[in-house]
């Protein structure tokens, strides 16, 4: 009898654990639950999230990011992980490091590693490319803290991976949008008039459809290469202010007004200022030959046409 098949059932099933279990988190758990054998954990700072998680089938642990001694259980619990927890916003004792990404490396290094971790980046560590197209071998070049701090946190769990045996993978990942997600559509600022740039101002945007970034997940668990980045994105080639455009024509509302960059700052907040100031267009062919992703949404006029 091999060792595998002396086990308890339990012990042979897949453990997945899941850190920042929110939207696209239990977006991954239904797919993983879809005829697979596997065990589903997430990490919670909230015990009030604990029946929410149950009813989809995904066993609660409380533990915080934010403090390293409440994460001890986590040491040799799953097999694979997938690390969609963001870094911490606001005073930070050094604003270019994620503490809260060392701290789970370190939970997990305490006892046998698990065969795979994913962690959910973002583009926004490409920085301004000036609309040029931009693969997984460019360099990073962060212009804002939280990219900085996404870096920071790619670093850590690729050096982490090497030095443990541990196959990482980082999604990079742009704007996400679903109908049914919280503000996962252009509708609201739409209502709000909210202007855009005007079109010689214009800037590239990338998106991925919340389903799609939930299947890109999970087959990374399974599927990504050793110390790898991915661009998780959709084959979209929109500037803004037409992704706007477009967006209005589907729900039959009035486009939103260009204004020039020169005075946008006096109508729009510094956070959409800094994504106005971004431009890229980003290959996929990592995702699509490596992870082998069939995109559901590849456009979002695809996506967004399901919202109408």
């Amino acid at each position: 009898m091999s060792l595998l098949g002396a086990l308890p059932a339990r012990f042979r099933r897949e453990r997945v654990l899941i850190i920042g279990c929110g939207d696209v988190g239990q977006r991954a758990a239904r797919v993983l639950g879809q005829g697979q054998r596997v065990r589903l954990f997430a990490l919670t700072s909230s015990a009030s999230r604990g029946p929410g998680l149950r009813a989809q089938g995904i066993t609660p642990l409380l533990g915080n990011l934010d403090e390293p001694r409440s994460l001890h259980r986590l040491a040799g619990l799953a097999t694979r992980v997938l690390h969609l927890a963001p870094p911490p916003s606001g005073e930070l004792i050094d604003w270019r490091l994620d503490p809260r990404t060392r701290a789970l490396t370190r939970s997990l290094a305490q006892r046998s590693v698990p065969r795979a971790v994913v962690y959910g980046s973002t583009t926004g560590v490409y920085g301004d490319r000036q609309g040029q197209w931009v693969s997984e071998s460019s360099r990073a070049q962060p212009l804002t803290p939280r990219a900085w701090r996404r870096v920071d946190a790619e670093a850590a769990v690729h050096s982490w991976g090497r030095a443990s045996g541990v196959r990482t993978t980082v999604l990079r990942i742009p704007g996400i949008y679903a109908p049914d997600r919280e503000g996962g559509t252009p509708r609201e600022r739409l209502l709000r008039g909210t202007p855009v740039l005007q079109a010689e101002d214009d800037v590239y945007t990338n998106h991925i459809h919340a389903d799609d970034l939930a299947r890109a997940c999970v087959l990374a668990l399974w599927r990504g290469q050793p110390q790898r980045n991915v661009n998780v994105v959709d084959d979209t080639q929109l500037k803004m202010g037409d992704y706007f455009d477009l967006a209005a024509d589907l729900y039959g509302l009035p486009r939103p007004p260009r204004v020039a960059r020169s005075s946008a700052g006096e109508q729009l907040s510094l956070m959409l200022l800094s994504f106005m100031s971004e431009s890229r267009r980003l290959t996929n062919h990592r995702m699509k030959s490596e992870l082998r992703l069939v995109l559901r949404y590849p456009s979002v006029s695809e996506g967004l046409r399901g919202v109408c």
